[in-house]
Order: structure tokens, then sequence, then C-alpha cells
């Protein structure tokens, strides 16, 4: 692919392009004032971005100079800790007390947590109103900033309670990648890993062969990743808008990693983390099943370890196959998960038993210190 990527997703509800291409910071304000008409210019609407104090402190004064009038600044910390209908209350408090009415437009200048929140806040406030993604994390960029899923966390579990709101447009500067910690790449990663997994051989193969020049920052084959993960996911997103079966196989490693998030209280891992030790429970049923012979299971595992290192946690396997009940896929109180079918196909299954899932969740657990010989971890 291009050094710059154009993909558009196309909805029942929505139509939108996800642009990707490293420097996009500095033209964002004259890209969102194209996209609404000159509305910015000519002063008829007002920008509001949701950032978080670090993004802004390494970013916004690129980004503010952008906009042919700076925006306002609403500043949530990060951290899925903030990711609660509380912190959406005080944003809606905020744009209220700035005078933000139905024509304003909302900007998630951020990772996935608040960009999640920036869309939730957007579907709700004034029953509705435009926003844009401008993601700055791989996670967000590959996975979550597109398709119109967002929402906040219950005590009970993650991602329970929001809506589907698709954005204007997202733009993905994947130069602003640069500033991550390693480990926030390595955890974006692992989303591109599972968009490789179940929809493109290609990608998954690509991730193997080149996993040395991707890990080093290179933007060329980080801007490559990108889009391919986003062509994935436009296409799934494409055919099953609510998530009511393709879609489904977007959620690879999320049943388990979603449980191990809310059994750690999200402080021991990061979201690609967690998903990557699910990848690896649910690459391990499907091996069991026969649906991946052994070399199969053998390759995605390495893949996976690649991108790690996977940090250990703390966690009761008990405690982690209750959790997955909780998981907002399921149906009439049967588990959903989904299992890769080969390298390159998935499928959902309602039938994994919790005797299956303790097992796979066991042999999980077990490779935590397989993984770590030899290393300085801390649980």
């Amino acid at each position: 692919m291009s050094h710059s990527t154009t993909i558009t997703v196309r909805t029942p509800s929505a139509t939108y392009d996800v642009e990707i291409a490293p420097n996009l910071l500095a033209t964002i304000g004259s890209r969102i004032d194209a996209l609404l008409n000159g509305a910015l210019t000519s002063g008829k609407q007002r920008a509001f971005v949701v950032t978080s104090p670090e993004i802004w402190a390494l970013h916004g004064k690129a980004f503010a100079a952008s906009f042919p009038t700076a925006p306002i600044v609403l500043e949530v910390p990060s951290g899925e800790e903030h990711k609660r209908l509380a912190t959406i209350e005080r944003l809606a408090e905020e744009l209220a007390n700035h005078g933000a009415d139905r024509d304003s437009l909302l900007i998630a200048f951020s990772g996935g947590v608040l960009g999640d929140m920036t869309g939730f806040l957007a579907a709700g406030y004034m029953r509705g109103i435009r926003y844009v993604q401008v993601p700055t994390t791989l996670l967000a960029q590959v996975d979550s900033a597109i398709g119109g899923k967002t929402g906040v966390n219950l005590a009970a579990g993650k991602n329970l309670f929001g809506a589907f709101h698709h954005p204007l447009a997202v733009y993905a500067d994947t130069a602003v990648l640069g500033t991550l910690p390693d480990a926030q790449l390595r955890a974006g990663l692992q989303e591109s890993v599972k968009a490789g997994i179940i929809r493109d051989r290609a990608l998954f193969n690509y991730m193997d062969e080149h996993s040395d020049t991707i890990l080093s920052g290179n933007i060329e084959a980080l801007t490559h990743v990108v889009a391919a993960s986003v062509l994935v996911k436009a296409k799934v997103v494409a055919a099953d808008e609510k998530e009511s079966g393709e879609r489904m196989l977007l959620n690879l490693g999320h049943t388990l990693g979603h449980a191990i998030e809310a059994a750690t209280h999200y402080k021991q891992l990061l979201h690609g983390e967690a998903v990557a030790w699910g990848m690896l429970a649910a690459i391990g049923i499907a091996e069991r099943r026969a649906f991946v012979t052994t070399a199969e299971a053998d390759h995605m595992g390495r893949v996976i370890r690649t991108y790690g290192p996977l940090q250990n946690f703390s966690a009761n396997v008990g405690d982690l196959v209750a959790l997955t009940a909780k998981d907002k896929k399921n149906r009439s109180g049967s588990r959903s998960f989904v299992l890769p079918i080969g390298i390159g196909d998935a499928t959902v299954v309602r039938d994994v038993s919790p005797a299956e899932l303790t097992d796979a969740t066991e042999a999980m657990m077990e490779l935590r210190g397989d993984f770590h010989r030899g290393q300085q971890v801390s649980a």
C-alpha cells in the first residue's frame, strides 16, 4: 500500500473516509473545515476537542494551529478507570457551559478509551451531534476509531453501556505513533495480528516476515499495517454494522481478554496485551476442536509472542471464566466465542462449555511461566 491511503467505510447508516498517512496533524483543522464546507472558518460551527493532558502536551500546539479558530479543549486523564458514565456527565456539563449546540463538532484526539467516550458523548449530547476521530495510538488507528462503537465501562464489565454512532471522518496520522511508548505500540499491533488471523492471511504473513521493521517504528511499515487492518475492519463493519453476526469476528481474543482486564481492575495489562492472552486461549480451543492444525496454532502463537513480550498478570481461573458470562456478545445465556479456522478465517461458536473454557483458561495461565522464564516481570 502507498504511503498515504484513504479507505471508505460504508454502512447502512453512514459512509465516511479513513485517511491514513504520516504528518496529517498539520492539516487536520483545514481538512475538517473542508468536510464542514467552511463552517469553522465562517464561525457557523464550533469545534470541541476531547483529549488527554499527555496528548495535548505532545501534539496540542501543532493540532490547534491547523484550525482557523482554536478549538475549545476538554481534557480527561488517561486510563480505563475514567471510562465511566461520571466522566460523560462531566464532559456534557462542560459542553453546555461553553454553549455547545446541535451544530457543534466533537473531535476525539486521543487513544481508544477517550475515543470511545467522545463518540458516546456525541451520541448523547443534544440527542446526537457530529464528531471526528483523530486517533493517536496504534490500537485506536487500527480498530477502535472505526466502526461507530462507542461507550463506557460498568463495574460489571467492559463497554456494557454505549451506542452505535459513526464519526464523520477518521484521520490516522502514523507519524504520531513515533511518540508511543514501546509497550503501547506492541499492544496495538496485537489487534493487527488479530485482523490478519480472522480475515487477511497476507497481513498476518507480512507481520510475521517484517516484525523487526514494524517493531522498529518504521513509518512506511506501520502505515501499511494500519491501512491493511483498517481495510479488514471496514469490510467486516460494512457486512454487519450492528454486530449481529460477522462483526463479532473482530472480537477474537476479546471474550477472555475483557475478563482478564476486569479481573485485574484494568491496572495490570494494556488492552492489546489482554487480547493477546485471550487469542492464545481461543487458538487453544480451536486446536482441540481441530479447527486449526497444531502447526497453524504454533504459527499464530509465535507471531503473537513476537509482538509481546506478553506481560504477566494475577487472576483466578474461576473468576475469569465467570466474567466471560457477562460478555456483551453473549446471547440467551450462551457464551459466544470467536475461534480461528486456519489462518485468515474465523467463526463464531456458541457452544463453548464452561469446562472447555476452564481448560483453555488453565492452559493459558500455565503459559505465563513459559513465556517469562528468565525475564523479570511483575504480577
